[in-house]
């Protein structure tokens, strides 16, 4: 449950950051998830999977938001 709860939270964090970019959440399995951000013409701009070590805690989920939004401004 507490995963879950997690993951909840995760994607959250995901949609707020990366908005207005729609954030699509792909192939959520046990303790990981995939996450497509796809812009307004519906191309996918980036896909990756998180594992736990990468959304349990605030700083980790905030570098791959900051490597992520550094990639996009590309």
């Amino acid at each position: 449950m507490k995963k879950t709860i997690q993951i909840q939270e995760a994607i959250r964090t995901l949609k707020v950051a990366f908005a207005p970019l729609n954030c699509i959440i792909m192939a959520a399995r046990k303790d990981s998830f995939s996450f497509t951000l796809v812009n307004e013409h519906g191309i996918a701009r980036h896909s990756e999977r998180l594992y736990p070590q990468q959304y349990q805690n605030p700083e980790p989920l905030q570098a791959v938001i900051e490597r992520v939004q550094t990639s996009l401004a590309a």
